[in-house]
């Protein structure tokens, strides 16, 4: 009789690879909930991080509570909108929520200095 219960508890356990199913169904679902959610969470993340640090005077901009208005100073993480004529306002840059025309600004480009030679074509 002790024979007879042991191979019924050995038929019923199912091996070694039943064990490894749920921890593949797991890890499965963490990958994805890393490509569904975490990922792109990430790069809006960095789109808007991006946009804020491209701001400047004379863009036109929405702020996250919905305020239209017209970059006039950028200060370290400081914003200046022009709401209306002569009515500024003082907003944090990470409450610019999107920027609606981008103002024309001359390319920087290196200065040059007086005693350098011209360029001859």
């Amino acid at each position: 009789m002790g024979r007879s219960t042991t191979v019924a508890y050995a038929a019923a356990s199912g091996g070694g690879a039943g064990g490894l199913t749920p921890i593949l169904m797991i890890a499965l679902l963490f990958v994805v909930m890393y490509f569904m959610m975490i990922r792109p969470q990430q790069k809006r993340r960095r789109e808007a991080e991006q946009m804020q640090s491209a701001l400047g005077p004379g863009d036109e901009v929405v702020t996250i509570g919905g305020l239209h208005g017209t970059v006039t100073g950028v200060e370290d993480d400081i914003v200046l909108l022009e709401v209306a004529p002569g009515v500024q306002t003082r907003y944090a840059r990470p409450a610019i929520a999107r920027v609606l025309t981008r103002a024309e600004r001359p390319e920087v480009t290196e200065p040059v200095s007086e005693d350098a030679e011209p360029v001859k074509e």
